[in-house]
């Protein structure tokens, strides 16, 4: 028997234990019934797994870390797991499963989407989390620039997979198509426009929609003055899913620079609703400042659209190939967003070639070769993705317990174990 942990079991986590259930025998701890930072409908029972929820009516992250640490210590005692796979290495539910692996002599994994520059480092922070993740005896990650950082705080290389970080491909692809296959009627019943860039995202400040605003107000601008053969560029809106407590001052800047008519916020759409943005949008951007990875980018790479993302989210090495499926961007770079919004919305008139210059003055710049389409790019966002689906998280996991199992249960050491406590008591 494995127990996994997750803060909250939304739509990601039930398709990655799903998977994960047809190879191991799973057990889901799921600490939090609710929280305030996902307002997802809940999914009750379990496919393929079982689940234990520590706090049914609550946000385990508000509680007192004692009470998180009793109800975990009690739930693993009546599981009694032959391997615990612990969401990284900072809070209660984590510190706590830890501890009672080092008590009982049983191997844990650690799951992270960490990487060295998604939030500013501290030294002797540094060195505190290389004790608690040196308690591992392996490690699942998100991708490329996590293992380097995993490994980086002392977790050898052999010992570290991949696979954490991934959506049920399969749902949204059929989704997409589903809609894409519909009538022109059907699928405007959400009042979206003909073209538009999409982004999904809380509104709160990493996500840096502010930037985003002004961004596409540049692109406004360049396509107004931009020509394709003699005729005026086509003009895109924006559509930005989501809410929270920015929705004010973007109301407001909107406002300000008169783009209302051109930008919709239709707020929080669940699961089972965004493949109805997707399937009709022309591109997806993800412009946060610090993301540890950016499940959005999935979403829209599986439901075929090219993607603009940036170059500070956690998946963008793993997920972008620039030119094929989209780009990477500086997200404090205005000019350069703009610039690549004005060349993808050129892409579907097939005057624009990948890996081209491209400048504010002739973004149609080709040096003669083959050019791309919107449908190309989709299309190779849908082949890269394929691979990073549910399966790697079943495949990376299934991984990750055989060799902690090979190794064995790490003996904490007594300066790991005052650490584990002192933490535990914050």
């Amino acid at each position: 028997m494995i127990a996994v942990i997750f803060h909250r079991l939304g739509p990601y986590h039930f398709a990655r234990l799903r998977a994960a259930g047809r190879s191991l025998s799973v057990v889901a701890i799921e600490t939090s019934g609710t929280d305030e930072t996902y307002a997802w409908d809940v999914i009750a029972g379990a496919d393929g797994f079982e689940r234990v929820t520590l706090f049914a009516h609550a946000d385990a992250q508000k509680q007192p870390a004692r009470e998180v640490a009793r109800r975990m210590v009690a739930a693993l005692d009546n599981i009694r797991p032959a391997v615990v796979v612990v969401p990284g290495w900072a809070d209660a539910a984590a510190l706590a499963a830890l501890q009672w692996c080092g008590r009982h002599r049983v191997p844990a994994v650690i799951m992270s989407e960490s990487t060295a520059w998604d939030e500013p480092r501290r030294a002797w922070r540094e060195v505190v989390k290389q004790q608690v993740v040196s308690l591992a005896a392996a490690g699942l990650v998100g991708g490329t620039p996590h293992q380097e950082y995993i490994i980086q705080l002392g977790l050898p290389a052999e010992r570290v997979f991949l696979g954490y970080d991934v959506v049920d491909n399969e749902y949204f692809a059929q989704r997409a198509a589903q809609i894409r296959n519909q009538p022109p009627e059907t699928r405007k019943k959400q009042g979206l426009p003909g073209k538009y860039f999409l982004a999904s995202a809380r509104f709160i400040e990493k996500k840096n929609l502010r930037w985003l605003i002004e961004a596409y107000a540049c692109y406004r601008e360049l396509a107004s003055k931009s020509e394709i053969g003699n005729r005026k560029s086509e003009i895109w809106n924006l559509v930005l899913l989501g809410d929270g407590e920015l929705r004010g001052s973007l109301d407001q800047q909107l406002s300000t620079l008169n783009l209302q008519p051109f930008v919709q916020l239709p707020g929080f759409k669940q699961y089972s609703d965004l493949p109805e943005f997707y399937a009709p949008a022309g591109a997806f951007i993800h412009a946060s400042t610090a993301e540890p990875w950016g499940l959005v980018v999935n979403e829209a790479m599986a439901c075929s659209l090219p993607v603009l993302v940036s170059n500070r989210c956690g998946c963008a090495r793993d997920l972008v190939q620039e030119g094929v499926n989209g780009f990477t961007f500086d997200p404090f770079n205005v000019e350069e967003l703009a610039n690549l919004m004005l060349r993808i919305s050129a892409f579907r008139e097939g005057h624009v070639t990948p890996g081209a210059p491209c400048s504010a003055s002739d973004p149609t710049t080709s040096n003669q070769q083959p050019a791309a389409t919107l449908s190309q790019m989709g299309a190779d966002s849908a082949r890269l993705i394929a691979s990073w689906g549910p399966d790697r998280f079943a495949a990376g996991l299934n991984a990750a317990v055989d060799k902690a199992l090979e190794m064995g249960p790490v003996k904490a050491s007594l300066v790991q174990r005052a650490i584990l406590q002192m933490l535990l008591k914050r």
